[in-house]
């Protein structure tokens, strides 16, 4: 696995880099608002697989989409006037919103329930690596499962050594915040604050 450091300087090689690889199926560490995350191509199905196994997630436990904005988002779910209102309070940012799946994807993403989860983040490296690949990033926290969440690279490097399955590429922003985000079911009238699986 490669780690590279970004900064200012480098920050727009390193977002070219990271999509040409998510466009080749590739998992990458990637840094967010919150903590660190794992990122792939949410449509290719190898990909999405392979974080499950890097994770040892079960699949019942469906991982949410990175989107770039409201457009990506409508193409993916069914978003009524009255959410998109609730939507313009708090994306960008740290919330998961649930929705009705409109779109197929790869086993992991839409629950049994038809449900899918969406996230527009407020994070230049992420923002510009959205732009960059052009489609929705599936994502989940980059520890292994029951793990603590990462906000520090050397942290994730040490639950992931040795294993079988391993991130392609690592990209190393030091210390981020560490709040992870909130889960909100906008399917239901009124809207229900979810707890973080």
């Amino acid at each position: 696995m490669k780690i590279l450091k970004v900064n200012n300087q480098n920050l727009k090689e390193i977002v070219k880099v990271a999509a040409e690889l998510i466009k080749k199926g590739k998992i990458v560490i990637c840094p967010t608002d919150t903590i660190y995350g794992l990122v792939c191509d949410a449509t290719n199905k190898k990909a999405v697989e392979k974080i499950f196994k890097i994770k040892k997630r079960n699949f019942q436990k469906p991982i949410s989409i990175f989107v770039e904005d409201l457009r990506m988002a409508k193409k993916l779910a069914k978003i009524d006037k009255n959410q998109e209102k609730l939507l313009s309070k708090f994306w960008p940012g740290k919330v998961i919103a649930i929705f009705r799946a409109k779109k197929r994807f790869p086993r992991g993403i839409v629950c049994r329930r038809g449900k899918i989860g969406l996230r527009m983040p407020n994070y230049k490296l992420l923002n510009e690596a959205l732009n960059k690949f052009g489609g929705p990033l599936a994502q989940t926290s980059a520890n292994l499962a029951g793990k603590p969440t990462p906000v520090l690279m050397k942290s994730i490097l040490k639950q992931l050594k040795n294993k079988k399955y391993r991130p392609d590429l690592a990209i190393d922003a030091g210390k981020l915040s560490g709040k992870s985000s909130m889960v909100i079911d906008l399917t239901q009238s009124p809207p229900k604050i979810l707890p973080r699986s």
